[in-house]
């Protein structure tokens, strides 16, 4: 057997991948990609990690970027692989994870020719420009390296999100020149940035202001700036869902993620300024767009698109979160700031009574919350599926602590919890990560729990049973007063779980679950917990307002 000596297209593009710092590859192997895959394996650096289908790779490189603050980088064949992966980068561009997708393609003689190459699609490229950020197909070998580059500087560059490359499979064994890409480019340290002097005035006289803080806080490392920043104003903190752990959720003025509540829209109304930072106001934490802001409304974002996007700003700053807060924390005037101390009051007020509100229309759910809160360490990894539980209880009183310690499925697709877990585990070995997820969608990426085992991913699973869809349930008896295809027959969970190498029992009860949490916990080994819904329901109709918004329009 001959061993390869000549520098290729593939060690081009693993090249680059070590010069990013990249260290794990997430993927599926296939005929389509084998030559990178050998170049992987040759080169060294890299670990690879063989997922059970192509989105869930995607879903696990996904999770590792959000966990490690890293570019995500994954791999899958072409036609139907590179499909399988498309409805997972949806994910990834809701969320602007900043993630390369490499994927093959049919030899470059043969693309656009209908001539039913094996795994030909018609329009692969239009179909993963769709699906991402941007897609680009190589279309000469010698020119890979800046190719492949740009491509991960367009998946960091602000906005952030998935770009997807298309490589010829002809193409990839290719000889080329091993060829030094040198980029001379000046650079430029900012320590501060220019305030207007009108937007310190406007902070500095607020009497009633309130933060709205979101992703981009975590995704700019700044979330020390903004605590100074909060103690110094004393404003009430929204955090929108992806924004959770921009500040630790246990400060006295986070409120945290409430904004579509009543209490909430309340306090809005009478604000006399809004700062929001790296939030993008989704229709769903906003009553669709709903909900009332004050005309003094301060927006700090790095991507210039943000302006005017869903709520209209007074002054919009674009930059780094993080240079913003620290000139802001430097420029104000802290002896004369105008914060009122009965609104402090009443925003700590308003935080208990939005988590009381909740607490009293989710039965034992509460006490689940203080178990789950109590049990797990400061810094566990807390990945939430598209579930009732998650959506009602998970999302809101599980408090975060911690940047990068919260992942959820932005987009609203079901079944990713599972392999962002993995991907969670394996770029945050040291911390724990804890699963909520549903039934009904767990199913959707079941096999990759073999992943678990296979890679030594010891994570935690809390599988809450109520035998289907449940929220589908709900609407559609509130729509027609009947249901259908929402009621699924399960195997035996914990039966499945052990033999697949996991620990599992049953949970029945409050008392069982926090043994059963203890002891998986405990045990730091692949676990799961199934939680028995009918013996604990939950009366979710009247506990969560995003539900509510689900509600068909008489």
């Amino acid at each position: 057997m001959t061993h390869q000596t000549a520098f290729t297209v593939s060690d081009a593009i693993v090249k680059e991948l070590v010069q990013t710092g990249v260290d794990v590859v997430y993927g599926i192997v296939s005929v389509h990609n084998m030559p990178i895959y050998d170049a992987i394996l040759r080169d060294g650096n890299i670990r690879l990690v063989t997922a059970r289908g192509e989105s869930g790779a995607v879903n696990m490189a996904d999770a590792y970027a959000r966990a490690t603050g890293k570019l995500g980088v994954v791999m899958t064949s072409t036609g139907a692989g590179a499909g399988n992966a498309a409805g997972a980068l949806t994910e990834t561009w809701n969320s602007g994870t900043p993630l390369l997708h490499i994927t093959g393609e049919a030899d470059s003689h043969y693309i656009g020719t209908d001539q039913r190459y094996i795994h030909e699609c018609k329009d692969q490229l239009k179909m993963m420009d769709g699906a991402s950020k941007q897609a680009y197909l190589l279309k000469r070998p010698k020119q890979i390296t800046p190719f492949i580059r740009e491509a991960m500087n367009e998946a960091l560059a602000i906005p952030t999100g998935p770009v997807t490359v298309l490589i010829p499979t002809n193409f990839q064994n290719e000889i080329i020149p091993d060829t030094q890409l040198m980029e001379a480019k000046a650079t430029k340290t900012e320590s501060d940035v220019e305030i207007p002097s009108d937007v310190i005035k406007k902070i500095q006289e607020a009497k009633r202001p309130v933060i709205w803080a979101g992703k981009g806080v975590i995704a700019s490392g700044a979330s020390d700036e903004l605590k100074a920043f909060v103690d110094v104003i004393q404003p009430a903190v929204i955090t929108s869902e992806s924004g959770k752990g921009s500040i630790p959720e246990n400060h006295p003025l986070s409120i945290g993620n409430f904004a579509a509540t009543p209490q909430v829209e309340a306090l809005l109304n009478k604000s006399d300024l809004l700062i929001s930072i790296g939030t993008r106001f989704r229709g769903e934490e906003t009553n669709d767009w709903t909900l009332p802001t004050p005309e003094n409304h301060i927006n700090i974002d790095a991507d210039p698109h943000a302006f005017n996007r869903n709520f209209d700003t007074l002054y919009s700053l674009v930059g780094d979160a993080g240079l913003i807060l620290k000139t802001l924390n430097s420029a104000l005037d802290h002896e004369n700031i105008s914060s009122d101390p009965a609104y402090v009051d009443e925003v700590k007020s308003k935080r208990q009574e939005v988590r009381d509100h909740l607490r009293r229309n989710i039965g034992p759910y509460g006490d689940i919350v203080d178990i789950m809160r109590e049990r797990m360490p400061a810094d566990t990894i807390l990945v939430r599926d598209v579930t009732i539980p998650a959506y009602t209880w998970g999302n809101k009183l599980l408090d975060i602590y911690d940047p990068k310690t919260s992942i959820h499925a932005t987009g609203g697709g079901i079944g990713q919890g599972l392999p962002m877990a993995l991907g969670a585990k394996i770029g945050q070995k040291e911390k724990p990560v804890v699963l909520i997820a549903g039934d009904g969608g767990f199913m959707v990426n079941a096999s990759e729990m073999m992943t678990a085992i296979q890679e030594d991913a010891p994570i935690t699973i809390l599988l809450f049973d109520d035998g289907g869809y449940g929220i589908l349930r709900y609407l559609q008896e509130s729509a027609y007063g009947r249901r259908t295809s929402v009621d699924l027959k399960n195997p035996d969970f914990v039966m499945m779980a052990m033999s697949m190498g996991f620990e599992a029992e049953k949970a029945a009860s409050v008392d069982d679950f926090k043994n059963c949490l203890e002891t998986a916990l405990a045990s730091q080994k692949p676990s799961m917990i199934v939680v028995d819904m009918h013996a604990l329901p939950m009366a979710y109709e009247e506990s969560d307002e995003y539900i509510q918004s689900f509600r068909p329009k008489s």
